[in-house]
């Protein structure tokens, strides 16, 4: 194993020394905080459909977005069922990504890099990829050329948030296991992204989903306490970033946008993107940002997570899926939650069975 990938997994001392609670606290989770059936699918399905809701704006700004969510989106939110050319339902890397590490804990019984390794080589091989990210592509071409997923990840300071975006399976899959979940958003993250801050997002976001479906998101402090030590386990200054949120949720998003669009950054780094960028730091405080801000309301996270302009479709899909395991499938409407597909596979019904077969493994 390389000394690189050896460096950023957590040593058993600090293991043991950090979570010398996590027996109990698992059991205590399991027994008191059981997800529903709904929680589950209103996880993977509320992160396709942010995700579908963001990508036809992907790389907008902020006027292009916001005419967009408030004019058109809240109308089918309401209640008109748009047509395939209005809206086709489309998702993109981000679930599909997610998509595929669900079934291979599914099927595995747990996370096997390898096998999630080769699932990430052949929808890229079979060019079945959505709006791809440069990073991960590049981690795929050595993957087909034959590259261990050890070495397969792009080296720092190469930083977006492929990793993140597909990390909250890992929180479903995980929630009644700390350690593991911990380790296993940092593991899968490996195989395209080796910035240690790309494995901060993908903890931060994987913790979230399983507070959300755990129903320990009420406590907003605990909440973004819980994710910010979570998180410091790959980055301090990230984990740092994200103690900062419980200044930002106090500030309406027009207002809040500057400082967390900004968070990670150097003062003089211009990246070129309207709103929120595919930066990990920014992209994940943003998501974490409109979940916290509007919790209880599926709908205003997601239209705060996209009107921003950016990077919508993950920021829609990281936020989505975090407020659907909060709020459960029946926040979401059902007339655009069975319009979602992959290129006319993967829609609602085979996303429902994913999380329903999740859901009773979990429970067994």
């Amino acid at each position: 194993m390389p000394d690189n990938y050896r460096k950023f997994q957590v040593s058993k001392r600090r293991r043991n020394c950090f979570f010398n609670l996590d027996p109990f606290i698992n059991l205590w989770q399991r027994y008191m905080f059981e997800p529903s059936k709904t929680k589950f699918r209103g996880c993977l399905l509320g992160q396709c459909l942010g995700d579908a809701l963001g990508f036809p704006i992907e790389g907008h700004d902020e006027n292009d977005c916001s005419s967009f969510i408030f004019r058109q989106a809240k109308y089918w939110f309401d209640g008109y069922e748009p047509s395939p050319e209005e809206w086709p339902g489309q998702y993109t890397d981000d679930s599909q990504l997610a998509r595929e590490l669900l079934e291979s804990m599914i099927e595995k019984g747990g996370f096997d890099p390898e096998d999630y390794a080769a699932r990430i080589n052949v929808i890229f091989s079979e060019q079945r990829i959505v709006g791809q990210g440069l990073a991960t592509a590049n981690a795929a071409r050595r993957l087909y050329s034959g590259v261990s997923w050890k070495e397969s990840g792009e080296a720092p300071p190469s930083a977006g948030n492929g990793t993140a975006m597909r990390a909250a399976p890992v929180g479903m899959f995980y929630y009644n296991n700390t350690e593991e979940m911990i380790k296993v958003a940092h593991t899968q993250g490996w195989i395209s992204h080796k910035d240690p801050r790309c494995s901060a997002g993908s903890v931060a976001i994987a913790g979230a989903t399983a507070l959300a479906l755990t129903d320990q998101a009420e406590d907003t402090n605990a909440f973004i306490e819980n994710i910010a030590k979570w998180a410091a386990y790959y980055n301090d200054e990230f984990s740092k970033l994200i103690l900062v949120l419980k200044d930002w949720i106090l500030l309406p998003p027009h207002k809040a946008l500057a400082p967390i669009s900004r968070a990670g950054k150097s003062p003089d780094y211009i990246d070129g993107w309207p709103g929120i960028s595919p930066f990990v730091v920014s992209s994940v405080l943003w998501s974490l940002y409109s979940f916290l801000r509007y919790k209880d309301s599926y709908w205003d996270a997601i239209s705060t997570a996209v009107s921003v302009g950016g990077d919508v479709d993950t920021t829609g899909a990281m936020t989505g899926a975090i407020a659907g395991a909060y709020k459960g499938e029946e926040a979401l409407p059902k007339h655009l939650t069975k319009l979602l597909n992959d290129r006319g596979t993967w829609g609602y019904e085979e996303l429902t069975a994913l999380a329903d077969k999740c859901h009773e493994i979990k429970k067994s």
